[in-house]
């Protein structure tokens, strides 16, 4: 690790069964000079003999490979003995279980330099900070543009849809595949509360609430939304929103 005065580089291992996939993540690092490859490893017994080997502060690193794939490289090294991750791979299903273990990214291939480059300013950023930083909460969204990261604390709310949920980003929405109690179980400790059976707020968002001429109680969000509270949920919605602001 280098203090942030040094002219040092940041060390790159490059973990991936794929001659061209590692080839691929060269090409892409050569626009970033503040990075160097270090080393690259076929499969996941080469992975944990050169952690140990070379040191590196970033390792790219593919889901499936030989010899233990990138989830039992991080169980048998444990994830706090782990440099900072980025994971590289054509299967966007693993995205949610990769931030489960602290990863900085996730790219599904092909990556294109742009999208690359967001990497390398976030990965900057985490290394710059220090490696005791806490990573942000995250969700992994699949929309018609491919995979999109969302950090929690810019989503509004989140409603059940069929067997899916609705993510609300201001007044973009994005559906996931996860029913909604699945969804509440990962935003547990980040501000979300359950307001009725298919809805979630983040109680950030929370501008006012109103009562209709029937007696019902509506959360009016900051980005305009109204979403109804069910009479079972009330008592404790309105003790969570005092907690906030009493903090």
């Amino acid at each position: 690790m280098r203090d942030g005065l040094t002219p040092e580089k940041w060390r790159v291992l490059i973990a991936d069964d794929e001659p061209t996939a590692r080839r691929g993540v060269r090409q892409l690092l050569a626009a970033h000079p503040d990075y160097e490859v270090v080393g690259e490893s076929r499969d996941g017994r080469e992975v944990l003999a050169a952690l140990d080997l070379l040191a590196p502060d970033v390792i790219f690193l593919d889901v499936q490979m030989p010899e233990g794939n990138a989830f039992d490289v991080i169980r048998r090294r444990t994830a706090e003995r782990m440099p900072a991750m980025v994971f590289l791979t054509a299967f966007s299903q693993f995205a949610l279980p990769a931030f489960d273990v602290a990863a900085i990214d996730y790219l599904v291939k092909p990556v294109s330099a742009s999208r690359f480059a967001t990497t390398i300013k976030r990965l900057t950023k985490r290394l710059e900070g220090g490696a005791a930083g806490t990573p942000e909460p995250r969700l992994m969204l699949t929309t018609s543009r491919g995979v999109q990261v969302i950090p929690l604390r810019e989503i509004d709310w989140i409603e059940a849809a069929d067997y899916y949920a609705r993510v609300w980003v201001g007044a973009r929405s994005y559906l996931l595949r996860d029913s909604l109690a699945q969804l509440e179980s990962r935003v547990a400790g980040h501000g979300f509360v359950r307001v009725h059976r298919q809805a979630l707020i983040r109680l950030e968002c929370v501008r006012a609430l109103r009562t209709t001429d029937d007696g019902d109680v509506v959360a009016v969000l900051t980005s305009g939304a109204r979403v109804p509270v069910s009479r079972r949920r009330r008592a404790a919605f309105v003790a969570a929103l005092k907690g906030r602001t009493q903090r």
